[in-house]
């Protein structure tokens, strides 16, 4: 079952008062079914976060539907939206997005203060979360007293909190070293795999990528060529690396 679908997805920026259009995406076409880990990968400026941010309902296209649960999010008026992007999306991003004044249990809690759930199940889903992610010893600590691997573990935590249909993850190991990358996307990978969480990842990482089930590489604001996990996460991490240097451009810049 598809989840989440896109069709004919254009973007277009600029173009007015004497502004040069530049077409950010093309006519685009994607679908991600119902518990799948994808991972959007490309040149920068290939459109990969512009996707992400369409996709999610964060921007609008210039051209084009997405449908998310058989519901169109962009016939839906705002407050629809806001509503239903709370509750029905997780939101994980390069820079942790963890209020300071709050520990990161509290953090991790905030969607179900929102949504005014009782605090006995509030308390009994947070301490599930918290365990599920390994960082109980930090859970009480403020996230500038803890370590960025644990503040975005706490941050993948807090965007599954409220059960949602998608957790969209734009660079989510960009500001991490290697080792808080790989608890990150073990974190993922766990969520995925045991929850049946769906995950469309965007990652220039190739080894973050490799903890995907798929991969759709764009370039120029259209899908260029997709590749699915077969075999293991080396063996589809040098596919990745392969892939990567068909599509061209510099390593760093991928």
């Amino acid at each position: 079952m598809d989840i989440l679908v896109g069709k004919n997805i254009s973007k277009v920026y600029g173009g007015q008062k004497g502004v040069t259009s530049t077409q950010a995406l093309n006519g685009l076409d994607i679908k991600i079914r119902t518990g799948e880990f994808v991972g959007v990968m490309g040149p920068s400026g290939s459109g990969k976060t512009t996707l992400l941010n369409l996709l999610s309902g964060i921007d609008v296209p210039t051209t084009g539907s997405v449908s998310l649960d058989d519901r169109d999010i962009y016939t839906m008026s705002s407050e629809e939206l806001a509503l239903f992007r709370r509750r029905r999306m997780g939101f994980v991003f390069q820079e942790f997005n963890l209020l300071d004044s709050l520990t990161l249990r509290e953090n991790i809690m905030l969607p179900l203060v929102l949504d005014k759930r009782n605090n006995e199940e509030m308390e009994e889903v947070v301490t599930e979360v918290i365990k599920n992610f390994g960082i109980e010893e930090a859970a009480d600590k403020y996230p500038y007293a803890v370590s960025g691997g644990q503040q975005q573990r706490a941050a993948v935590a807090r965007a599954i909190i409220n059960n949602p249909a998608i957790v969209f993850a734009d660079e989510p190991t960009g500001n991490l070293d290697s080792k808080s990358s790989k608890a990150v996307m073990n974190s993922f990978e766990m969520m995925n795999m045991e929850q049946k969480v769906t995950v469309l990842m965007v990652t220039h990482d190739a080894f973050a990528a490799s903890f995907c089930k798929r991969i759709v590489f764009i370039k120029d604001g259209a899908v260029y060529m997709e590749i699915v996990k077969k075999g293991d996460r080396k063996a589809f991490f040098e596919n990745i690396l392969d892939c990567l240097a068909v599509l061209g451009g510099e390593r760093s810049d991928l």
